[in-house]
């Protein structure tokens, strides 16, 4: 029996993709369920996946674009366990036997013989620069060994001889051969790549994007994640980082500030009383936003187990349209990669995008004293037609206060304090 594998398609406005690779070959002997090849579009990656087992007939070649429903190759599961049969590899290498047994033999008086001295002119142009110390000349010269018969006794390279040669170039004193290339390497664009484009595009020519800044001071998470990492870790099976409390912070500050959850729609303002944030994440495809549905609903936990489940999907590919669809806010990272500051693009139709930085010991002063504390710069960057300065500004400023005091997280705005005395 012949079944058919499809070109599947990954959403309602795509009529062709791209099959970006084949994980099998013609001919090949593949399972029921297995992963065949994956397909790509402007909105995602997917995987042809078998339909039977037997022997596979591609159909369609790879880096070929093809419409949806195309046959991309044909398994017929009457060859199926048929192996085909590998052609024998030759080994070239000598191979030698070793002995069953090792009889030690006392060694025996060791015979002098002459040892001729190499003239300057035998020694190879190779070994004419070869560096020796002075010492080590003047015992070869005792013993009447040359370079060559110095480089002709090292029966082996050992981590010894490794870590003089990389201290010695880190030290300057090996020069590293440097070779001139004038090869050009051209890629085809993928659909991903040409989409998030245009995207990036369009987003600067349609919106009014600005970009406010502030600083945070990382001491209370840095030193509640310290505290409580191993505890933490042994309950949920998941560390805790800096990303669920800046979700957390985020939810908890779109509540006060609505107009940055916004989004324009032709003539209105839509504004979402739910926070779906998308977490951005960077893939060998390019870059990929997975939301996290009702962040206000969730504990830390629930969000770290969230992010690390979808960016493991999004990294592999197969991770699907509607897990990418529908976030009311982003936030993006740009401090895992060592930056210090930057402004990120807007997540259209979303309207606004926070950017998170690298974490770096600054002076602050606090009570009228210098200290050395852990701070991050934040960027938010909005569309200024629908989001004014006094929500935008406040918004990244009470981003700024839960992180510096994440107790109120549980509060609201308020402190323990204030909840307490109900002010």
């Amino acid at each position: 029996m012949i079944s058919e594998v499809k070109i599947p398609s990954p959403g309602e406005s795509i009529s062709e993709v791209l099959l970006a690779r084949w994980f099998v070959e013609d001919g090949d002997q593949v399972e029921k369920d297995q992963e065949l090849g994956e397909v790509e579009s402007d909105k995602a990656t997917l995987p042809l996946i078998s339909a039977s087992s037997g022997s596979i007939s591609i159909l369609v070649k790879e880096g070929e674009t093809v419409k949806i429903g195309v046959v991309a190759c044909r398994i017929d599961s009457e060859k199926a366990g048929k192996v085909k049969a590998k052609p024998e590899v030759k080994e070239t290498e000598v191979k030698i036997d070793k002995p069953e047994k090792v009889i030690e033999v006392p060694p025996e008086a060791p015979k002098e013989k002459p040892v001729e001295k190499v003239a300057p002119a035998q020694i190879s142009a190779e070994l004419v620069n070869v560096k020796s110390t002075p010492l080590a000349r003047k015992m070869m010269d005792e013993h009447q060994l040359s370079i060559k018969d110095i480089l002709d006794g090292l029966q082996k390279i050992t981590t010894h001889e490794v870590e003089m040669v990389l201290n010695s170039k880190q030290q300057g004193f090996v020069k590293p051969e440097v070779t001139a290339s004038r090869e050009i390497k051209r890629l085809n664009m993928s659909p991903l790549r040409k989409k998030l484009a245009e995207r990036l595009v369009s987003v600067k020519n349609e919106t009014a994007m600005l970009t406010t800044f502030n600083e945070v001071d990382m001491s209370a998470v840095m030193d509640m994640r310290k505290k409580y990492q191993t505890k933490f870790e042994a309950k949920f099976g998941i560390k805790v980082g800096f990303m669920s409390f800046f979700a957390k912070a985020v939810a908890e500050a779109l509540k006060l500030h609505p107009m940055v959850n916004s989004q324009i729609d032709g003539d209105e303002i839509i504004t979402p009383e739910y926070y779906d944030i998308g977490i951005a994440v960077s893939t060998e495809k390019g870059l990929m936003v997975p939301v996290l549905r009702n962040v206000e609903t969730m504990s830390l936990a629930d969000i770290e187990k969230n992010i690390a489940a979808l960016a493991a999907k999004a990294r592999a590919g197969r991770i699907s349209l509607d897990e990418m669809s529908g976030g009311t806010f982003t936030i993006t990272n740009g401090g895992v990669f060592g930056s210090m500051l930057s402004t990120p693009i807007i997540n259209p139709p979303q309207s606004a995008i926070l950017g998170m930085h690298n974490i770096v010991d600054r002076p602050v002063a606090v009570d009228g004293k210098v200290e050395i504390h852990p701070v991050m710069y934040v960027a938010l960057s909005y569309d200024h037609r629908i989001i004014d300065g006094r929500d935008s500004v406040g918004f990244l400023v009470k981003v700024k206060q839960f992180i510096e005091n994440p107790v109120k997280l549980l509060f609201g705005a308020s402190s323990p304090d204030e909840v307490l005395l109900g002010i």
